[in-house]
């Protein structure tokens, strides 16, 4: 099975690369970025071709393609994809606007493609084993949910709003918000949000706090924040406590790791020893596309946690709660 990438923007990409030219059916063949430089780099890295036109390489074999450029660039990139016939997985967010979001689901559901959005996090050893102990009842009815995904700042395009859609708060709630979605099978009443910017001089929010009502009754806070330093050995964190009738349940995505004191480098790096999640995420989607199955994670779901996210804004700006008024299917 071939495979593209469209755009390096995202950080993410180095590692989806890495693990389709792993996988045992699969190969990388070429890459398309608007940034040639990167693109020419990318393609030597990764011993494939690069294609500076857009529309040539979507005329190329491969079956999938893989987006990784800047969240505002989603739409167009998911509907030239789909226009060509090729099945898509995309980074998340899955756009910064509802409208686009759904158009895109449309695109790909025209051209009768495959649209999965990367939420690597849903495949964390350490998430799926509690979705398992959720299913069981073994925790009773869970009535509270308190998350976190802090990160450090990562500068670049993700601070510049016309291209990311948002801070911290769009890159960071949805992750926390899919899982949720995913184990409790529910969805989001109400929102409140508080956002400001406190750790940097940039022009988006880096901190802020969520509140949530779930259809259920279900109470939920993330908090989404840029707070991790850049001397902090890991990226940041994805934690959520299940609060339920019988019982608690933690959940830390990154705790299995060991500590390196790298001298070389001049750092201390948490180096993870659980099942990557971006690994399990990669392999999923080509065995999708190679059994034609609809994706583990839709683009259904990537509006679905995009509506939060714009419902969290709107709530930040209005300084009242925010009911969601979408009628899910």
């Amino acid at each position: 099975m071939k495979i593209g990438i469209i755009s390096f923007a995202h950080m993410h990409a180095i590692t989806y690369a890495n693990y389709v030219q792993e996988h045992p059916n699969a190969e990388l063949s070429y890459i398309w970025d608007e940034d040639e430089k990167r693109g020419k780099e990318m393609a030597t890295k990764f011993h494939c071709v690069y294609i500076s036109d857009i529309h040539s390489f979507l005329k190329t074999d491969i079956e999938a393609v893989i987006i990784c450029s800047e969240n505002a660039k989603h739409k167009e990139h998911v509907v030239y994809a789909a226009e060509a016939n090729k099945h898509i997985l995309c980074e998340k967010p899955l756009a910064t606007e509802i409208s686009d979001a759904k158009e895109m689901i449309q695109a790909c559901e025209q051209a009768g493609v495959i649209l999965q959005v990367a939420y690597p996090v849903r495949f964390a050893p350490a998430v799926v084993k509690a979705k398992e102990i959720i299913d069981q009842g073994d925790i009773g009815e869970v009535i509270a949910i308190s998350g976190t995904n802090h990160g450090q700042m990562p500068g670049g395009w993700f601070i510049e709003k016309a291209l990311s859609g948002g801070g911290a708060a769009t890159d960071h709630i949805v992750h926390i918000m899919d899982v949720i979605r995913w184990i409790l099978k529910d969805e989001v009443k109400n929102v409140y949000a508080e956002f400001d910017t406190r750790f940097y001089d940039i022009d988006v929010e880096d901190c802020g706090i969520v509140t949530l009502e779930l259809k259920s009754g279900v109470i939920v806070s993330i908090d989404p924040s840029w707070s991790r330093p850049k001397t902090f050995p890991t990226w940041g964190d994805v934690t959520i406590r299940f609060i339920g009738t019988k019982g608690n349940l933690y959940v830390d995505a990154f705790k299995q790791h060991a500590t390196y004191f790298n001298d070389h480098d001049g750092k201390i790096q948490h180096l993870p020893l659980a099942e990557d999640m971006d690994e399990k995420l990669i392999n999923d989607f080509i065995s999708c596309v190679q059994e034609q199955r609809e994706p583990s994670i839709t683009g259904l779901d990537g509006l679905r946690t995009l509506e939060v996210v714009k419902a969290a804004y709107e709530s930040n700006q209005k300084k009242q709660v925010v009911r969601l008024e979408t009628i899910y299917s």
